[in-house]
């Protein structure tokens, strides 16, 4: 694709198909390859976002991740392969999408280290009755407000529409993660302002990366990480510029992070 479309969209990158598995199914590879995922040919597909936020993810051998809607289980899975040693669990409210997410941790072989529960960011990380975790990371829906948008597709309406608002997936994040713990999400550039303000009263230390479509185009993400009760200041990063006005379809950094080749270090 071209650069981060319109704000409206979750940005897709295209990724290698490896087999059409059924007509609502395709199966697609990941990390040049080394992950394989069944995602519906049809609604959200995992694509740009679900890399940078698979490569943001800096969790230690032993310690455990949670992924928040991790839907079919793009990012969670590329999260687990760049990890290897770190325990994932991945949150799904869809149950088509968690059965996918399910197969495609045994499609990848990862049973062992990444688990799947149905469950929805609204009723809060208390129904879920799981211990706190290390590290808790989120693509949420980008629209909380049906009026800020034409009505999607109904098998996308899932992935735009956060029912609870953005409030519920920040206090859920917030409740899920231990002290000391680190909180990743990517989200809309101009939503910055509400995702510090909605994360500040329990986290801080915040770290925040622009993700920029051409280097002399604004920022239409931010990759945003904090620490809960971090008290350091905030620091911005350098940007992530995605594509060139000439030459390849991403930039060198970007198909680096799209390949697995390289981390979006903190």
């Amino acid at each position: 694709m071209g650069g981060i479309g319109h704000s409206g969209n979750k940005h897709k990158a295209e990724l290698p198909r490896v087999m059409p598995s059924t007509p609502n199914i395709t199966e697609d590879g990941l990390l040049d390859g080394r992950v394989r995922l069944r995602q519906p040919a049809r609604g959200y597909r995992a694509g740009m976002d679900a890399a940078l936020l698979a490569a943001a993810c800096d969790a230690r051998p032993g310690e455990r991740v949670l992924e928040a809607g991790c839907g079919a289980g793009g990012a969670l899975l590329a999260a687990a392969t760049r990890r290897a040693g770190a325990l994932f669990t991945g949150l799904e409210r869809d149950p088509a999408a968690a059965a996918l997410a399910r197969e495609n941790v045994a499609l990848n072989g990862l049973a062992d280290r990444v688990k799947i529960i149905e469950g929805d960011v609204q009723a809060g990380f208390r129904a879920t009755a799981l211990p706190v975790f290390d590290a808790v990371m989120a693509n949420p829906p980008f629209f909380d407000d049906p009026a800020e948008l034409r009505a999607p597709a109904p098998e996308k309406s899932g992935a735009w529409m956060a029912d609870g608002g953005l409030e519920a997936w920040t206090g859920f994040l917030l409740k899920a993660v231990r002290e000391g713990g680190t909180i990743t999400l990517i989200h809309r550039a101009d939503r910055l302002a509400d995702l510090l303000a909605l994360l500040a009263p329990g986290a801080g230390s915040f770290r925040i990366r622009p993700i920029q479509p051409f280097a002399d185009e604004p920022a239409k993400r931010v990759i945003v990480r904090a620490v809960k009760t971090g008290k350091a200041p905030l620091v911005l990063l350098p940007a992530l510029v995605l594509h060139d006005r000439e030459g390849g379809k991403h930039s060198a950094a970007a198909e680096a992070i799209l390949r697995g080749e390289t981390v979006l270090g903190w």
